[in-house]
């Protein structure tokens, strides 16, 4: 399917928390070549206070999904972007919930998504681990589409990502194409602002399995413990929606 084929439909939302191989599922959709891809426009725009879009600047979140429906009419957009922050313009914003855009949810167990932000940042606060801002966005598309949206384990989009990503493509609309599956190792140029934080997409040739070993206990830790216990029950809640872990 070309671009000019997938103009107008409505854009792909890809909403996760953090380090839940949302970086991966982003890379497959990039290596197709029939969509505009923008890697987490919300979370830039929170980080830097400014996001740019084909060029386009947006100091907020009304003029950013307002610079998002114009890139679609032109082609298909798809943009993955996590919850580490709150994005309450996305929340307000109806047409965006249950018209302009397929949301689409991805997840991954909290004991490993809190050990992997803390290597990056051990001074990670409670709401940067994105799970409760996450199943608040959740059900909110539900509430607005009147439908369970979908929702991805990344582990098993790591252990099966030819059923994942076709059961992706298949409620979306999208031809699978078992190409994107693989690629050529390196950095994309939408993902250089945050750099740091995509190394294992970056030095990746395709979807892995690979596990990182990590210092620190979470379920010990005092700290991480107690962020662990708050965000379980959302975790638990969304895992309870995700596909099941056969094709």
């Amino acid at each position: 399917m070309t671009q000019e084929e997938n103009a107008g439909k409505p854009m792909l939302a890809l909403w996760s928390v953090p380090r839940s191989r949302s970086t991966a599922f982003f890379r497959v959709m990039g290596e197709r070549g029939d969509l505009g891809v923008v890697h987490e426009p919300f979370s830039y725009l929170a980080e830097f206070g400014r996001c740019e879009v084909e060029g386009r600047q947006a100091a907020t979140e009304a003029e950013l999904v307002a610079a998002l429906r114009d890139l679609n009419r032109e082609r298909r957009v798809f943009f993955k972007d996590t919850t580490d922050e709150r994005y309450p313009g996305v929340l307000a914003d109806q047409d965006f919930l249950a018209r302009d855009a397929v949301h689409t949810f991805l997840i991954r167990h909290p004991k490993k998504t809190i050990a992997s932000y803390h290597a990056l940042n051990p001074d990670v606060r409670l709401h940067q681990l994105g799970f409760e801002s996450l199943y608040e966005l959740y059900e909110a598309v539900r509430e607005a589409t009147g439908r369970a949206p979908m929702v991805i384990d990344g582990d098993r989009f790591a252990q099966r990502p030819e059923a994942t990503v076709r059961a992706y493509c298949d409620a979306v609309g999208l031809p699978y194409e078992a190409e994107a599956l693989t690629w050529n190792s390196g950095e994309r140029d939408e993902w250089a602002p945050s750099a740091r934080w995509h190394r294992d997409a970056s030095a990746s040739s395709g979807v892995h399995t690979r596990e990182n070993a990590y210092a620190v206990d979470v379920e010990s830790d005092e700290r991480l413990g107690g962020y662990l216990r708050h965000h379980l029950p959302f975790y638990e809640k969304l895992l309870a929606e995700a596909l099941p872990a056969q094709p």
